[in-house]
């Protein structure tokens, strides 16, 4: 069949999209959005890029843990969880998704301003939570800063609840101190 529903004849070519049975030809699944904006894997040599978007985005924190070497590292342990979004070829949207055999984590989930409130976040997020769901990952937790009021809202009209009885606590391991309980082996 062709575009008009009638059956296509020997020889005749099919309609791109269109498969030479007459069917649709499918579109790669949740690859691209209505509004041109391609979310695909996170490759360290969008390193660039991203780190400068997180740099301009409010409610990141960025440390030593963010280097190009800690990020290719990250990427290599958790491959294929962490996305971009993309438009006309420039990073607009990132995030890092990881997880621990029990829990998924996602960090640094940014979008660039004149992008936001266009369900970018949303597709980005959605992305590392069907990766998660597919390695078996049952609940997905973030971090973020008491600070950060447009980030809680935005994680709480996603469906997201604040753990108000958990505490983050933290110790640095490359400060060169020896704690007082470290292994002797």
């Amino acid at each position: 069949m062709n575009c008009r529903g009638a059956r296509l004849r020997r020889g005749q070519a099919a309609q791109p999209g269109q498969k030479r049975d007459g069917g649709v030809k499918k579109k790669p699944s949740c690859s691209t959005g209505t509004n041109g904006t391609v979310v695909r894997d996170f490759r360290i040599k969008d390193y660039d890029a991203v780190i400068k978007l997180w740099q301009r985005t409010e409610g990141v924190g960025l440390n030593e843990s963010d280097t190009r070497r800690a990020i290719a590292a990250y990427l290599r342990r958790n491959p294929k969880l962490s996305f971009v979004a993309e438009k006309a070829g420039r990073i607009i949207g990132a995030v890092l998704c990881g997880h621990d055999g029990r829990r998924g984590y996602l960090h640094h989930l940014a979008v660039s301003k004149r992008h936001r409130c266009r369900g970018i976040g949303r597709q980005l997020v959605n992305a590392c939570l069907a990766k998660l769901r597919k390695a078996g990952i049952s609940k997905c937790n973030i971090f973020i800063y008491a600070s950060n009021t447009a980030g809680m809202k935005f994680w709480a009209h996603n469906g997201w609840s604040l753990r108000t009885e958990l505490r983050l606590m933290q110790i640095p391991l490359n400060d060169g101190r020896r704690t007082s309980r470290e292994c002797p082996c």
